[in-house]
């Protein structure tokens, strides 16, 4: 299943992670001021980049591997936004679970570690590095088209992939609302089949056996010509399904 990544990243003290991940020589224009990460893995991507790890893979250009990325977002000295894909899972996993709980992590990735870097930014980051330019895309000349987050203004993937995400967020903490008794079937449902008539005895409804004579014929009574036959039918109480 997708992460549960939103459509804005990085809006929890990402200037204090910026200011700590500050490459040396920040003045220099390559040197990339990280603002936030997310993970790239079979197990956790940004839903709203696709369906499955593969296309989400294939929307950055990327080969799926079994280990999977981390994706640093930042900017360099400029302002441009750059995405830095690395294969050091386990250090952006630690970086992202430090942020999430209020810490600050100095997030350096070796340079080893480092696959791609891409321009642009595949999505929504709400904050910027501080003393930089604000947020804009690299020269398409010097370094090609940029990423750029879906679009989720209209009803499309994007947004049925967000709202899919929202849901599996949210699943546990609304299933922890509810118990086994708002899904028990209701009273009157229970004892619908109370008030239903009694079962026939066998044999209802079917005419009666023509009699015989007796012996001799003599005091033997006819059977009466079978009439025509009205079949009864037993009514049966609907039961209500359970919601």
């Amino acid at each position: 299943m997708a992460g549960t990544d939103g459509p804005a990243v990085g809006a929890r003290g990402a200037e204090d992670r910026a200011a700590g991940a500050v490459a040396d020589g920040a003045a220099d224009d390559d040197a990339l001021s990280v603002l936030t990460a997310v993970l790239l893995t079979p197990g956790r991507f940004p839903g709203v980049l696709g369906d499955d790890y593969p296309q989400a893979c294939a929307a950055l250009g990327l080969e799926p591997t079994r280990g999977g990325y981390g994706l640093l977002f930042g900017q360099d000295g400029g302002g441009a936004r750059w995405t830095v894909v690395v294969d050091d899972v386990p250090l952006v996993a630690t970086a992202v679970a430090s942020w999430d709980c209020g810490m600050e992590y100095d997030l350096s990735p070796d340079e080893r570690s480092m696959v791609v870097a891409l321009p642009g930014w595949p999505l929504s980051v709400a904050v910027k590095a501080p003393g930089l330019p604000a947020p804009h895309d690299p020269d398409p000349q010097e370094a090609g088209p940029a990423l750029v987050p879906p679009d989720t203004t209209v009803w499309g993937p994007a947004q049925r992939r967000l709202g899919a995400d929202e849901i599996a967020a949210h699943w546990a903490h609304w299933r922890t609302q509810l118990g086994d008794a708002d899904f028990a079937a209701a009273p009157e449902a229970a004892g619908a089949g109370a008030g239903a008539a009694p079962a026939a005895p066998a044999g209802a409804g079917r005419p009666p056996h023509p009699a015989r004579a007796a012996p001799g014929g003599e005091g033997a009574r006819p059977a009466p010509p079978a009439g025509p036959h009205r079949p009864r039918h037993r009514g049966v109480s609907p039961r209500r399904g359970r919601p």
